[in-house]
C-alpha cells in the first residue's frame, strides 16, 4: 500500500476525507472474503467507511470519511453529486449512442435520468491486471459518463442498453474530487470542512391568548 501526499493537519469543524485508487477486483469493504481483496489491504486508517460503492470489476476513485454526515451527502443520489466515469467500449461508440445516454434510456428498473456524455481518446491510464478481453476484429473505444444517480451497475448497464458493453470501467471523479496524482493502491488524506446540519424550521410561536 502507498499513500501520496501526507494528511494534512486536522482543524477544529473539519473531518476527515480519503482518496483511494481502488484496483481492479478489490472490495469496496474492510471485511474479508476468501480469496478476495478488500480495503483492509491496502488502508490501515482508522474508523473511516466507504462513501458509496464501486464493483470489484471496476476500478478508480472511491471516497472514505470518519463523517457519517459527509459519507451519506457523497454517497446518497438525493445530493446530485456528479460521479464522473471513463469506459472502455466494445465496438466504436456511435452519435445514436450517446445522445441516447444524454436523454435518459430505460432500464429494467425505470428510465434513467439523462447523463453527460462523449467519445474520448484513450485516457493515459495504468495497464489493467489482468488485462482485458481482446477480440482481433473487433475495435474498442472510449466513452466519458457523469451521472448524479446510483443505480447497481448503472454505467454497465446504460452502455449496454445501446449496444456497447463495458470492457473496462474507471470512475475518475466524485464531484470536485479527482483521481489526479493516484495509482492503483495508493490514497491521499485530506482534511475537509464539516458538513452543516440542516436547520429545522420551528412554527412561530404565538402571544396571543387563547379564548375560552
Amino acid at each position: 500500500m502507498q499513500q501520496t501526499n501526507d494528511a494534512t493537519s486536522r482543524s477544529r469543524g473539519s473531518v476527515q476525507l480519503v482518496l483511494f485508487n481502488k484496483p481492479y477486483d478489490v472490495l469496496s469493504q474492510f471485511t474479508a472474503e476468501p480469496g478476495k481483496s478488500c480495503l483492509a489491504d491496502f488502508l490501515s486508517i482508522k474508523n473511516i467507511y466507504p462513501a458509496g460503492r464501486l464493483d470489484r470489476d471496476s476500478e478508480g476513485l472511491l471516497l472514505l470519511t470518519d463523517n457519517g454526515r459527509l459519507q451519506a451527502q457523497i454517497a446518497e443520489p438525493r445530493y446530485k453529486l456528479a460521479k464522473t466515469y471513463w469506459a472502455e467500449v466494445e465496438g466504436l461508440v456511435s452519435p445514436e449512442a450517446l445522445a441516447s445516454l444524454q436523454q435518459g434510456l430505460t432500464l429494467k428498473d425505470g428510465i434513467t435520468l439523462p447523463a453527460q456524455a462523449k467519445a474520448i481518446p484513450e485516457p493515459p491510464l495504468w495497464p489493467r491486471n489482468p488485462p482485458i478481453r481482446e477480440r482481433k476484429t473487433i475495435p474498442t473505444s472510449w466513452v466519458e459518463l457523469s451521472i448524479r444517480e446510483g443505480r447497481n451497475r448503472q454505467v454497465r448497464r446504460m452502455l449496454a442498453a445501446t449496444g456497447f458493453p463495458v470492457l473496462r470501467l474507471i470512475r475518475a471523479s466524485i464531484g470536485s474530487w479527482t483521481l489526479d496524482g493516484l495509482l492503483p493502491g495508493e490514497y491521499k488524506c485530506l482534511s475537509v470542512p464539516a458538513p452543516k446540519a440542516k436547520q429545522t424550521a420551528h412554527p412561530a410561536r404565538s402571544n396571543s391568548k387563547r379564548h375560552k
